[in-house]
C-alpha cells in the first residue's frame, strides 16, 4: 500500500524508520549505511521530509539528528499507515484476540528500532496461550505480508533496567 503511494524507496525507508516507533532518531551517514543507500539520496529525502514538517532536526555536537515531528497534524496518521504497511496492526490484533489471555504484546528487535529487516520479533506476556494457533498465525503472516515472525512467550511482565526491557527477571 505505502509503496504504491510513495515511489521513492528511500522515503519509504525513512518513514518506516521514524514513524514505526516513538523516539527513533537517525543521522545522515548512519541512515545511509543502515539503508545501504548513497548519502546524497538519503540527504535529499531527509530535506524533503524536514521541509514538509514531518521530521525535525537538531544538533548533537557536530552531528545533525533527525526524528519524527510528533506535533505535526499527520503524525498519528503516518504512524498508522506505517503500522499497516508493516502488517503490525493486524498481527497484534489477531494475536490478542485469539491467543488466549495475552496480558501484553511487545514489538522488539529491528522493527522496534524502525528497521524493516523482514523479521518481526514479538514478546507476548501471558499464561496458557494457544501455541498451536501461534504457529499457524506466524505462517499465515508470512504468506500475507512477506515478513517472518518470531515470537517469544513469557509469563511475567518485563522489568525496565536502564531504559531497556528485560524479560524473565
Amino acid at each position: 500500500m505505502l509503496d504504491s503511494l510513495i515511489t521513492s524507496k528511500t522515503r519509504i525507508k525513512l518513514l518506516v524508520k521514524f514513524f514505526s516507533s516513538e523516539g527513533n532518531v537517525g543521522y545522515l551517514r548512519g541512515l545511509a549505511e543502515e539503508f545501504q543507500e548513497s548519502t546524497n539520496s538519503v540527504r535529499v529525502e531527509l530535506n524533503r521530509l524536514t521541509e514538509a514538517g514531518l521530521l525535525t532536526s537538531g544538533e548533537n555536537g557536530k552531528t545533525k539528528l533527525y526524528r519524527a515531528n510528533e506535533t505535526h497534524p499527520f503524525y498519528l496518521e503516518l504512524r498508522n499507515m506505517v503500522s499497516k504497511f508493516l502488517g503490525l496492526d493486524q498481527l497484534v490484533e489477531q494475536i490478542v484476540l485469539r491467543m488466549g489471555p495475552v496480558k501484553k504484546a511487545y514489538i522488539v528487535g529491528d522493527y522496534a528500532r524502525g528497521i524493516d529487516s523482514g523479521t518481526i520479533e514479538m514478546v507476548l506476556v501471558g499464561k496458557q496461550l494457544d501455541l498451536d494457533y501461534l504457529d499457524f498465525l506466524t505462517q499465515k503472516t508470512y504468506e500475507k505480508i512477506q515478513r517472518r515472525v518470531s515470537v517469544t512467550v513469557v509469563e511475567t511482565d518485563p522489568k525496565e533496567v536502564d531504559g531497556v526491557l528485560v524479560f524473565g527477571v
